[in-house]
């Protein structure tokens, strides 16, 4: 009897033993969890890895955006504007770019279809006290057309215009932009500021023709090794002549006024 009482509290053990220890289930995992790498603290990380951890999350943050401000017309200008700018706490960083910038307001009278008709349209400005018109080259897409003048400014554009329809000529006003390099100026507003302080440059002498945009993403892929990155970017092939980019006058390139 005693034998048979040890042989069962042996069995129970054995039973116990293989229960607890040796037949227990995997735990249950999740596939796409366990495809994700560790977590780890910035502080963990290599020194590389870390500062590239917090560039990204400054990046994130909208409050430290970059910010455009431009496009300036010459290397000066944006350089004038990067100073203003750094004086009032900002790290301002200048950029180069293909681009086109205005060179004013160009004030015509097309629609012309003889030689004949441009005679008449110049007599008639001459008799209203427009003495400068200038005959432009005939050019397939817009015809004949005469220059009444290149302003700088629109409003004075306009007022040449007016005098030209007084006389009852169709007069039109149209931006004419050239292609070339435009300069723009980088910056990350400070912690407590929001906003470029346009008003400010303006009053300082900064054109008012510039404006605040995001910054263009970056390139999606590096330079090649050993190709130089400093080079002047080349402007593009200046577009075919229209009405709002004309050929050059007859007498030479137009003059602001």
């Amino acid at each position: 009897m005693r034998t048979v009482f040890l042989a069962l509290v042996f069995a129970n053990i054995v039973y116990f033993a293989w229960a607890h220890w040796i037949d227990v289930s995997p735990p249950a995992v999740n596939e796409s969890s366990a495809k994700l790498p560790p977590l780890k603290l910035v502080d963990e990380l290599p020194p590389a890895e870390r500062e590239a951890a917090r560039a990204k999350k400054m990046s994130l943050n909208p409050g430290s955006a970059c910010l455009a401000l431009g496009p300036f017309a010459d290397l000066d200008s944006s350089a004038h504007a990067a100073a203003l700018l750094k004086a009032k706490g900002f790290d301002p960083r200048q950029r180069a770019e293909p681009g086109q910038m205005s060179e004013g307001y160009w004030v015509y009278v097309g629609g012309m279809k003889s030689q004949e008709e441009s005679d008449r349209a110049l007599a008639t400005l001459e008799r209203n006290g427009i003495k400068d018109a200038l005959v432009m080259p005939e050019t397939p897409d817009a015809g004949r057309r005469l220059s009444l003048g290149l302003y700088s400014e629109r409003p004075r554009a306009e007022r040449r215009a007016d005098a030209a329809r007084a006389a009852g000529l169709k007069a039109e006003v149209a931006e004419r932009k050239l292609a070339g390099t435009v300069y723009w100026v980088d910056l990350v507003p400070p912690p407590g500021m929001n906003a470029v302080p346009l008003q400010d440059l303006f009053a300082q002498g900064v054109s008012n023709r510039i404006a605040v945009q995001p910054c263009p993403a970056p390139a999606a892929s590096p330079a090649p090794t050993g190709t130089a990155t400093n080079a002047s970017p080349q402007p593009p092939p200046r577009p075919p002549a229209t009405a709002s980019n004309p050929t050059p006058l007859v007498a030479g390139p137009p003059q602001l006024r």
